[in-house]
C-alpha cells in the first residue's frame, strides 16, 4: 500500500493527530480514507485508516474474499459467524486503539497547553509590570532607576521559574541570557546564573530506547560497560562513561535528551512568539534577533554529526597552526543524537584551589586561553568556538608538556562559526585602534565591521570591549575592571542606554553577535582566574594576533599586485615587514617579561 497523508488544519508541535489519506492498491484507483494517528514506526507515522467510500472498515478486508466465493452465493451461517467475530474484533480493536491514541494525544495536548500557558502568562505579567513601572511618576532619576531595577529583578525571577519548569531549550536560552552582561541588566544576568548548573537528567530507560531507535542496537551490544548515571548534564544533552566493546577503550558518550524531539518545535515557536510580542508592546526593545539566532544555531547543536566535524576540524587546525596547550577529545563515531568521544577529564578553570595545589600558574592559564581564542578569531580559516563558558573548558595537570605543566581541554563543539576574511581583518584593525586609543580609526573600523554610525560608536565600543567608553579614550583598556565600573555600566543600561544597545545589536551582523558573546565569555574566564597580571598580558596577546592579521593582509596585497619583483612592492614589503617585526618584538619581549616576573613572584 502507498499511504499519502494530507493533514488537516489541526497540528500540535508538528505532530498531526488526524488526517485524510489517499490509499491506492497496486494497479487500482485511489480511494479516499480518514485516519487517526496512534504511533510511528522507523520515524514514519502510523494511522488507523477508515475508508470513506465504505460503510464499514471491514469492506476493504473482505471485499476480495466475497468475490472469491463467486456466483453471488450468500455466505453460510458459519461464514457469517466467523465474519461477525472478525468484524467485532476489528471494530473493538479500532475503538480500543482509538481510545488509547486519543488518550496519548490528550496528554500531549495538555502538556503542550501547560508549557504554552506558563510562557504566555508570565509574559503578560512581565509586560504589565514594566508598563506600570515605566509609566509611574517618580520624584528623581535615582528613584526611577531603583524602581526599574526592582522591576528587572521581579520579572527575571518570574521568568526563571518558567525556564526551570519548562526545561528543554528554555534552560539553554536562560544560560545564553545569563552570559549577556554586555546587553542585559545585572538583575537579569545574575538571576539566571543558577541555570548554568540546573539541567535535566534523562532516564537510562529513555536513553536505551533512543539507542535502539537510532543505531538499531542496545547499549550492551555496543559497550561492555556503561555507567547509567551521567557524569554531567547540560540543557541539550548528558554525558555517560562507557567502555567500547570492540576496543576496550574508555569513552565519553554524549547523548541528547530524548524528550527534546517532542518539544523543540513548540519551544522554538514559543520563543519566537515571546520576542515578537515584546517587540509589539515595546518596539524600541527589539530582541527578535535572539530568537532568529536560536532558530539558526539550535538545529546545528542538535545534530551531533556536525559537532563531530567541528571537533575534528578544530583539532586538526591547532595541531598545524599553534603550539597552545589545547587538547580536543578524539571522536570515535557519531549519530545525530549520539556522540562517542575519547574520555578526557579535568577541573574547571575557576577551580583556583586545584590550580594552586598543583602549581599551575593562573597567569599562564590565562595566557594560554588568550592564545587559543585569539587564534580562533584571527587565524586564517580558523574555526571559532562560540560557547567557551567554564563548563566547556577543563584544566588538567600535564608535567610532560613542554613550556607549561597543564593541558586545556575544550568540550562541546556544537556551536561554531567561520569569520569571513575581510571582517576578520577589519576587526583586527579595530582592536589595534582600541589599544592605541585612536578614536578616528576606532570609528572607521566600527563602521566597516558592523555598520556603526558616529552616534552609536561609544555604545558599540563599550559593548565590544566590556569597558566604560571613558576608559578607552584614556588608554586604560588594559586595566582591571573594577566593581564600580561594572556597576556604572549596569546603571547606564537602566538610564536609557539599554534601548540604544538593543537597537544597535539588532542591526549588526549575527557573526558580530557571536564574537561579542565569545569575547564576553573569555573575559569572564580571565577575570575568574584572578591573575596577578590582570588583563595586561591578554591585551598584549590580542595585539600580537591583530598585528599579524594586518601584516598578512599587506602581504596578500603585494602578491595580488605583481609580487616582490615590482620595485614599489619590494619597498612596501620592507616597510610592512620591518613594521611588523618591530611591533612583534616589542610585544613579545613585554609578554616574556611579564611571564618571567609572574614566575619569580615579582607581581
Amino acid at each position: 500500500l502507498e499511504l499519502l497523508p494530507i493533514p488537516l488544519s489541526l497540528s500540535i508541535c508538528g505532530r498531526s493527530s488526524y488526517g485524510i489519506a489517499c490509499v491506492r492498491y497496486e494497479g487500482g484507483a485511489p480511494r479516499s480514507a480518514a485516519g487517526i494517528r496512534f504511533g510511528s514506526c522507523a520515524g514514519a507515522p502510523i494511522y488507523l485508516v477508515y475508508f470513506l467510500d465504505s460503510p464499514f472498515p471491514t469492506s476493504a478486508l473482505f471485499g476480495a474474499a466475497e468475490k472469491a466465493n463467486g456466483n453471488g452465493r450468500k455466505p453460510s451461517g458459519s461464514e457469517w459467524s466467523r465474519r461477525k467475530v472478525i468484524t467485532y474484533t476489528v471494530v473493538g480493536g479500532t475503538i480500543l486503539i482509538g481510545v488509547v491514541a486519543f488518550s496519548d494525544n490528550v496528554q500531549h495536548l495538555y502538556r503542550a497547553a501547560a508549557r504554552t500557558g506558563r510562557v504566555v502568562g508570565t509574559l503578560a505579567v512581565c509586560i504589565n509590570d514594566y508598563r506600570v513601572t515605566l509609566n509611574r511618576e517618580t520624584s528623581s532619576p535615582e528613584e526611577r532607576n531603583d524602581e526599574l531595577r526592582a522591576c528587572h529583578k521581579r520579572c527575571a525571577e518570574r521568568t526563571l521559574r518558567v525556564l526551570e519548569k519548562n526545561g528543554s531549550i528554555f534552560i539553554k536560552l536562560g544560560q545564553h541570557l545569563s552570559s549577556m552582561g554586555y546587553l542585559l541588566p545585572l538583575e537579569w544576568t545574575t538571576t539566571f546564573i543558577p541555570l548554568q548548573d540546573k539541567c535535566p537528567v534523562s532516564s537510562i530507560e529513555s536513553i536505551e530506547q533512543m539507542f535502539i531507535a537510532d543505531t538499531g542496537r542496545r547499549i550492551d551490544e555496543l559497550f561492555s560497560s556503561f555507567d547509567p548515571e551521567p557524569i554531567g548534564a547540560a540543557s541539550l544533552a548528558q554525558v555517560h562513561i562507557g567502555i567500547l566493546k570492540e576496543t576496550g577503550q574508555k569513552v565519553a558518550v554524549k547523548v541528547q535528551h530524548p524528550a527534546l524531539a517532542e518539544w523543540v518545535p513548540l519551544d522554538l515557536a514559543l520563543t519566537r512568539f515571546t520576542f515578537s510580542t515584546l517587540k509589539r508592546f515595546f518596539p524600541e526593545y527589539d530582541l527578535e534577533w535572539l530568537s532568529k539566532e536560536m532558530d539558526l544555531s539550535l538545529p546545528q547543536e542538535l545534530d551531533f554529526r556536525m559537532e563531530a566535524d567541528n571537533a575534528r576540524r578544530a583539532s586538526k587546525y591547532f595541531k598545524e597552526h599553534s603550539d597552545a596547550p589545547l587538547v580536543i577529545p578524539e571522536v570515535m563515531w557519531a549519530q545525530k543524537r549520539i556522540l562517542v568521544m575519547e574520555f578526557l577529564s579535568g577541573r574547571r578553570p575557576d577551580d583556583l584551589e586545584f590550580l594552586d595545589s598543583n602549581n599551575i600558574d593562573r597567569d599562564e592559564v590565562s595566557a594560554a586561553l588568550a592564545h587559543i581564542f585569539n587564534e580562533m578569531i584571527f587565524g586564517d580559516n580558523a574555526p571559532l568556538h562560540c560557547d567557551p563558558h567554564g563548563g566547556n573548558i577543563a584544566i588538567r595537570k600535564n608535567p610532560n608538556r613542554r613550556g607549561q605543566n597543564f593541558d586545556i581541554i575544550l568540550y562541546d563543539h556544537g556551536l561554531y562559526r567561520d569569520i569571513p576574511r575581510d571582517l576578520r581583518r577589519n576587526y583586527a584593525k579595530l582592536w589595534l585602534a582600541v589599544i592605541e586609543a585612536d578614536e578616528a580609526h576606532m570609528r572607521e573600523y566600527s563602521r566597516k565591521v558592523a555598520g556603526i554610525t558616529d552616534e552609536q560608536f561609544p555604545l558599540f565600543a563599550s559593548a565590544i570591549t566590556g569597558r566604560d567608553y571613558t576608559k578607552l579614550t584614556k588608554k586604560n583598556i588594559a586595566t582591571t575592571r573594577t566593581t564600580a565600573e561594572k556597576e556604572s555600566m549596569s546603571g547606564a543600561l537602566g538610564e536609557g542606554m539599554l534601548q540604544q544597545l538593543v537597537e544597535l545589536l539588532g542591526q549588526v551582523p549575527r557573526i558580530i553577535l557571536l564574537i561579542l558573546k565569545t569575547n564576553d565569555l573569555t573575559r569572564s574566564l580571565d577575570e575568574n582566574l584572578h591573575t596577578r597580571q590582570g588583563p595586561v598580558r591578554t591585551f598584549l596577546i590580542l595585539a600580537r594576533y591583530a598585528t599579524r592579521t594586518v601584516f598578512e593582509e599587506q602581504m596578500d596585497l603585494i602578491h595580488e599586485t605583481g609580487g616582490l619583483l615590482r620595485p614599489f612592492n619590494f619597498l612596501r614589503f620592507l616597510a610592512a615587514w620591518t613594521g611588523y617585526l618591530r611591533v612583534e618584538l616589542k610585544l613579545s619581549v613585554y609578554e616574556t617579561l611579564l611571564s618571567l616576573k609572574s614566575r619569580l613572584g615579582l607581581l
